[in-house]
C-alpha cells in the first residue's frame, strides 16, 4: 500500500525567496528613510542653547543712533559779498541779540550807496527849484490875472455908462458900438485868463505830487542800500552761542554763502538717522527712551525728514518728554529704543542663531523628558532687539533651541546627550 506524501509548505526555497523580498523591502525603506531626512544627531547639551517659550509683555522697537542737538538753530548768511575785514568774535561765543560778529568789505556797493545818496540830493534841490519856479509862474499869473479882472471891471463900467447913455440919446450909435466891443472883448479875456489860471493851479498840484513820489521811491531805494551796506557788518539775531564759525580775515565771501550758525540755549532735541526699510512706519508722535547716567529718558518724534540720504537712511527730529538730562551736550550720541508699536501680552521666543538657517519656519522643540529634541514648523511675527513674537506653532512653557543650526544640515531630530 502506497503513503501519501504531503508537500511542505515552507520549504528552502520559498523561505528564500520570502528573505529576500523581506531584505529587498529594508534595504528599500531604510534607504528611503535616511535619504528623506529621517536621520538622527547626537549632540551635547553644553554645546547647544535651550530656551523657554514665554508669554509677556512685548513692544517691537528698533535700536537708533541719535545726536544731541540745539532745539533751535539760526543759520548766519552772507546777506551780500564781500570780503572779511574784521572778525569781533570767536567761534564759540555766547552773544546777545545785534552783537556784531564781522565785518565784510563791499567797494562797489558802498560805492552804489554814495551813488544813491546823490542822487537823492539832486532830486530835493532839483524839487526845491521846481517848486520855486512853480511858485513864480503863479505869481506871474495872478498878476496877471489881477490886471484882466481890473481891465474887464474899467470895460463893463464904461459899457454900462455908455449904454445909459446911448438909450437917453446922451451919445453916438459909434461911441456905445466902441464900448460894447471892448466890452465883449475883456469879458472873454477875463475868462480865458481864469481857465488858465485853473489849469495851472491843476499843473502845479500834479507835477508836486509826482516830484514827492519819485522822491519818496528815491528815499526808499537808499534806505534799502543803506540796508544792504549796514548788513556788510554780520550782527547776531538772537540770544545764543556762536558756532561752525567759517570765516577768516581777508577771505573773500559770495552772497549767500554759509558763516556760521547762532544755537539758541532755550533747550535740546535729537536728530536721528533711521533705515530708509522703516521709513512707511515711521511718523510724528512716535516715542522712544534712551538710558543716561543710570536713569531712563523719554522722546517723542516732532518732525520727519522724508528724503533718504546716500547712506540709505532718513532722520527725524525727538524731543524730550518730561526732564532733560543734567549735562547732556551738543554733539553727543544717543542710543535710542525707538518703539514702532504699543506694548502688549504676546508669545515671545528669545532671538537666536537658528533664524539664519530655517529663516524663521521651523524650530527644534525639545521633548517632554528633555532627551531629544525635534522640528516643528512655527510663525513669527514681529520683533525687537531681544525676542520674536510666535503667532503659530508654540506655547508659553515649551522648550527650544535657538542656537545655531549650521552644523545639523538636513537632520530631523536630536538625540540630547547631557
Amino acid at each position: 500500500m502506497d503513503r501519501k506524501i504531503e508537500k511542505k509548505i515552507w520549504n528552502s526555497k520559498r523561505i528564500l525567496t520570502i528573505a529576500g523580498i523581506t531584505g529587498i523591502i529594508l534595504l528599500v525603506g531604510g534607504s528611503i528613510y535616511f535619504t528623506s531626512g529621517k536621520s538622527k544627531l547626537d549632540v551635547d547639551t553644553e554645546r547647544i542653547t535651550i530656551s523657554t517659550i514665554t508669554k509677556g509683555p512685548f513692544q517691537e522697537f528698533i535700536p537708533v543712533n541719535g545726536v544731541v542737538m540745539p532745539l533751535t538753530t539760526i543759520y548766519l548768511d552772507a546777506t551780500e559779498g564781500g570780503v572779511v575785514e574784521e572778525k569781533y568774535v570767536e567761534d564759540g561765543a555766547t552773544l546777545k541779540k545785534g552783537d556784531p560778529i564781522l565785518k565784510l568789505s563791499n567797494t562797489d556797493l558802498e560805492l552804489s550807496l554814495a551813488n544813491q545818496e546823490t542822487a537823492v540830493y539832486a532830486e530835493q534841490t532839483q524839487m526845491q527849484i521846481s517848486h520855486n519856479n512853480a511858485q513864480q509862474n503863479t505869481i506871474t499869473k495872478l498878476n496877471t490875472m489881477a490886471d484882466v479882472e481890473n481891465t474887464y471891471k474899467e470895460a463893463e463900467r464904461v459899457y454900462k455908462l455908455d449904454k445909459h447913455l446911448y438909450d437917453q440919446k446922451a451919445i453916438g450909435l459909434q461911441e456905445y458900438q466902441s464900448a460894447k466891443n471892448m466890452y465883449d472883448y475883456q469879458v472873454n479875456r477875463y475868462r480865458l485868463a481864469k481857465q488858465i489860471l485853473s489849469q495851472d493851479t491843476a499843473l502845479v498840484k500834479q507835477q508836486a505830487s509826482q516830484s514827492k513820489e519819485q522822491y519818496a521811491h528815491m528815499k526808499t531805494t537808499l534806505e534799502l542800500m543803506r540796508q544792504k551796506v549796514a548788513s556788510l557788518i554780520l550782527r547776531a539775531p538772537v540770544d545764543g552761542q556762536l558756532t561752525s564759525m567759517d570765516a577768516e580775515v581777508g577771505q573773500n565771501k559770495k552772497q549767500g554763502e554759509h558763516l556760521g550758525q547762532i544755537d539758541v540755549q532755550s533747550g535740546f532735541k535729537v536728530r536721528v538717522d533711521i533705515d530708509e526699510h522703516y521709513l512707511s512706519r515711521i511718523y510724528t508722535g512716535l516715542k522712544g527712551d534712551f538710558s543716561f547716567a543710570d536713569k531712563t529718558y523719554n522722546l517723542v518724534i516732532k518732525k520727519v525728514y522724508t528724503q533718504v540720504k546716500t547712506t540709505g537712511s532718513f532722520q527725524v527730529d525727538m524731543q524730550f518728554v518730561g526732564a532733560v538730562p543734567k549735562g547732556i551736550r551738543k554733539g553727543q550720541t544717543l542710543q535710542v529704543r525707538l518703539a514702532l508699536s504699543e506694548e502688549r501680552q504676546a508669545i515671545l521666543v528669545p532671538k537666536g542663531g537658528f533664524y539664519q538657517q530655517t529663516g524663521g519656519n521651523w524650530i527644534f522643540k525639545v521633548s517632554e523628558d528633555g532627551k531629544r529634541a525635534y522640528k516643528v514648523n512655527i510663525q513669527l511675527g514681529m520683533t525687537s532687539p531681544d525676542y520674536y513674537v510666535v503667532t503659530e506653532g508654540l506655547n508659553p512653557g515649551d522648550k527650544v533651541i535657538t542656537s545655531s543650526y549650521e552644523n545639523y544640515g538636513d537632520i530631523q531630530e536630536l538625540i540630547l546627550n547631557k
